[in-house]
């Protein structure tokens, strides 16, 4: 499963996804992965969601940013969500190129049964091919 928060920037979107992994964790005891391109987040985490800065990764475009995510669900068999901020800063391509890569984010979530949490910053309307993830 795949849900996605957009808006324009500083509308709350990163309050909101580290307050649903948060959350998740201390209701669900959820085993989980925050991904953003910085640091500035990291302590306002609960302490067993593990961070990850991709920017250390030097992660350049959507096929290296799958492998990547394919990297974090190898590396851990009870992995149950990814939370990932800041997403077009990570995966650095217009969104509109990005319908193959969602494609195959949404077979990996159900074939590994990862829920993906995405923040997306954009100005005007989500692509036609995301709405239907969209909360």
């Amino acid at each position: 499963m795949i849900n996605i928060l957009f808006g324009s920037k500083g509308t709350g979107k990163s309050r909101r996804l580290i307050s649903m992994a948060n959350e998740a964790h201390n209701e669900r005891d959820e085993n989980s992965i925050f991904i953003d391109n910085d640091d500035d987040r990291m302590f306002m985490l609960e302490r067993d969601i593990r961070f990850i800065n991709a920017s250390e990764f030097m992660i350049d475009g959507p096929k290296m940013f799958t492998g990547f995510l394919s990297g974090c669900a190898a590396q851990d068999y009870d992995l149950q969500a990814i939370y990932i901020n800041s997403f077009m800063k990570i995966v650095k391509h217009p969104i509109e190129s990005l319908e193959q890569m969602f494609v195959f984010l949404d077979n990996f979530s159900e074939r590994k049964g990862i829920r993906l949490v995405i923040s997306i910053s954009g100005d005007g309307e989500l692509p036609a091919f995301l709405e239907k993830y969209r909360i």
